[in-house]
């Protein structure tokens, strides 16, 4: 009988052909009033000049996780690090990259609005985009697809958490929540629900200050330190 040892010692990876394997992720934030993705213009073939999501290989020798890679290369592309990263899907075939049959793993994040420049060569130019103007964009692989998945997933879980508030700046109000719920649902909410989620969650705090809103002032909140995101179990519209 082999021993596991023997097993190892002896096996050949090179005998099973691999794919090609990616890392990328999808970066939103809201700017001017609009809910805005993260592309890139690729200054180098495959498809020179279209524009896709910050991403690429792995790592091995450094990434320990797809997750470090995705933090990676949103840092190494654009200098960004976002306050929220979450696994999306894996997008694989033998179509969707011309160097042949490849997959990558997708992530979605969000950050407050920050300004991003191209950090490497293999980037001639970095832009954030309204999602509702990508078709004016020639987008590269199938990245058009993932971001579809993305948006899906941003307003699927919008309507059962907070997660807007990570695009937001560290400190709040109530009334800028609501905007940035409403700017990602494409749609109103009831304020009342949305402070109902909001004093139920246990996620945020008072910072003592306010910001002045026309002849009122607002109350200014920030997210507490380590707590993670509350999900709540009936649907926002539905309250």
């Amino acid at each position: 009988m082999t021993t596991e040892a023997a097993y190892l010692k002896q096996y050949d990876a090179s005998r099973f052909p691999a794919p090609l394997v990616t890392v990328d992720s999808v970066l939103f934030t809201l700017h001017q009033q609009a809910l805005c993705v993260l592309l890139v213009e690729r200054a180098q073939p495959p498809q020179e000049g279209r524009w896709g999501l910050p991403g690429g290989f792995i790592d091995m020798a450094h990434d320990d996780s797809t997750r470090a890679t995705a933090l990676r290369k949103l840092t190494e592309k654009t200098g960004i690090s976002p306050a929220w990263l979450e696994q999306l899907d894996t997008f694989s075939g033998p179509d969707r990259d011309p160097r042949g049959w490849s997959l990558t793993v997708a992530w979605f994040a969000l950050i407050a609005w920050a300004d991003c420049q191209p950090r490497i060569t293999s980037v001639s130019d970095a832009r954030w985009v309204p999602v509702g103007a990508l078709g004016d964009y020639p987008l590269a692989f199938d990245h058009g697809e993932i971001v579809a998945a993305a948006l899906r997933r941003l307003r699927q879980k919008t309507m059962y958490s907070l997660l807007p508030v990570y695009c937001l700046p560290d400190t709040f109000t109530h009334g800028q929540l609501q905007e940035a719920t409403e700017i990602v649902l494409g749609q109103p909410i009831q304020r009342k629900s949305l402070i109902r989620r909001f004093e139920a969650s246990g996620m945020f705090e008072e910072t003592g200050e306010s910001l002045a809103t026309g002849a009122r002032k607002a109350r200014l909140w920030r997210r507490k330190p380590g707590v993670d995101i509350h999900l709540f179990s009936r649907n926002l519209l539905a309250d």
